[in-house]
């Protein structure tokens, strides 16, 4: 099944033009209607979804060679690690490491690429859940990535939705409307 994905996504790739932003992520990130964000927030950039239904970091670094790496994205958005449950709790330190080889390898192949990597969900306040996005944000901040926070459904946090607008804002994503 994996096979005939990437498949789909190299034949993509042909048509693509690079210096996008691509979302690499796992099996509810492959339906995130880009077209349809694109025109509602009126973006330039070409946008680029490349997720597979149950990613793990394991497989992380030759999906990325294999579908992500001739789009020599701009920007990437990584959010990878929910079926990668059982073994974080084997082995954190492991789980970590492979997370910093995706992220050397991006930026290895691609020295400008922008990386950003997203939590997990958490809107029951799982406590592996939790541990996992504590490791990814700590992997964020010494990897210098960005890291983006949607772990909890919140009605409206002003500074998180400030931090998050001025992320957006700085890969290109929200362009002034023209009148």
């Amino acid at each position: 099944m994996r096979e005939k994905e990437i498949k789909k996504y190299t034949k993509l790739n042909e048509l693509a033009e690079p210096n996008g932003i691509v979302i690499f992520g796992g099996g509810e990130d492959k339906s995130i209607p880009i077209g349809e964000l694109r025109q509602a927030f009126a973006l330039e950039s070409n946008i680029y979804n490349r997720s597979f239904k149950n990613i793990s970091i394991n497989d992380a670094v030759k999906l990325y060679d294999e579908c992500i790496a001739s789009l020599a994205p701009e920007t990437i958005l990584i959010h990878i690690g929910d079926t990668d449950k059982h073994f974080f709790t084997e082995t954190p330190a492991a789980f970590d490491n492979k997370f910093r080889e995706l992220i050397a390898h991006i930026k290895s192949h691609n020295k400008n690429c922008r990386i950003a990597i997203m939590s997990l969900r958490n809107y029951n306040n799982n406590s592996q859940t939790e541990q996992i996005n504590k490791h990814l944000k700590y992997i964020a901040d010494s990897e210098m990535c960005e890291y983006c926070d949607i772990a909890n459904k919140k009605l409206w946090n002003p500074k998180s939705t400030k931090d998050a607008i001025s992320f957006i804002y700085s890969i290109g994503f929200v362009y002034p409307l023209k009148k």
